[in-house]
């Protein structure tokens, strides 16, 4: 048996996991390894991995419980799977626009573990960001005025039945997202986040679902906002992920953010998620 073997990507984030088969047993040893794998890099990429959804869900409990998310279509007979997909004739993605899952509940998800089925031939790649990077990044004096602040966080821009993006013309979502109805999340989390594995500190907002500074009026809030959302997407941060089937990307909410790449016009893509819950976030 090949030995679990541990590389960065050689961008901004991320690093690429060999050595381990998720369809067969796997040590705690090695859980282990991922585990901390995943909170020193922020997201983990592993290929070559055709697996059933029964393992798909086996190791995702090895983490932490799985979060139904209430929003996604879950796959036929897996409940705790979500589908994400786009068919060719459709123009909008799941997950397109930089963003950081789940950061509207009170206790956030830890991350998602993203499995290929289907990719177009070119494009529909997905691109994560360092939050550690763009923290450690920052001037002391701005790292020590965010270390006081709490920012806002919202589903209902999103995914209730008023978000905007709802209300376009060539908006197609249609049934790949559900319950809009239940988008009446909102969380006020610190912008500077201790991660609980690794111990770094990590810029904790994001363009898709933060919606202001604790305290401070809209304009404002906007201002320092969108400074650091330019700051955390300079290319130093990033890491451009490309899928094949079998490929996938498990990624840590606290650490990263992602954008899923709307490129790839007429062609299928179809990716099975499962989602880990988790807990109330710290300074």
């Amino acid at each position: 048996m090949n030995k679990l073997t541990i590389e960065p990507s050689g961008g901004g984030v991320g690093a690429f996991v060999s050595g381990i088969d998720l369809n067969g047993k796997i040590s705690a040893d090695d859980i282990s390894s991922v585990r901390n794998a995943l909170g020193d890099h922020g997201v983990l990429f592993l290929r070559n991995q055709q697996i059933s959804p029964e393992h798909h869900i086996a190791f995702a409990e090895q983490f932490a419980e799985i979060n139904i998310n209430r929003f996604f279509t879950p796959v036929a007979d897996y409940p705790k799977i979500a589908e994400v997909r786009k068919e060719p004739d459709q123009k909008k993605n799941i997950g397109g626009g930089w963003h950081t899952d789940h950061s509207y509940d009170t206790d956030p998800a830890i991350g998602s573990i993203l499995l290929a089925l289907e990719t177009p031939p070119t494009g529909g790649d997905t691109i994560f960001a360092s939050m550690y990077s763009a923290y450690e990044t920052l001037s002391d004096g701005l790292k020590e005025t965010l270390s006081r602040l709490r920012a806002t966080h919202s589903s209902r821009h999103v995914f209730g039945p008023d978000a905007p993006r709802f209300k376009e013309k060539d908006n197609d979502i249609g049934d790949r997202l559900r319950n809009a109805d239940t988008a009446t999340q909102d969380a006020v989390h610190p912008m500077i986040i201790r991660h609980p594995i690794s111990g770094r500190k990590a810029l904790y907002v994001n363009p898709g679902f933060t919606v202001g500074i604790e305290g401070w009026a809209e304009k404002e809030s906007k201002a320092l906002l969108e400074m650091l959302y330019e700051h955390a997407k300079q290319p130093e941060h990033l890491y451009r992920f490309q899928w094949a089937p079998g490929s996938i990307a498990f990624w840590d909410n606290r650490a990263t953010w992602h954008h899923a790449v709307n490129d790839y016009h007429g062609k299928r893509r179809l990716m099975h998620r499962v989602t880990l819950s988790g807990e109330a976030l710290a300074a």
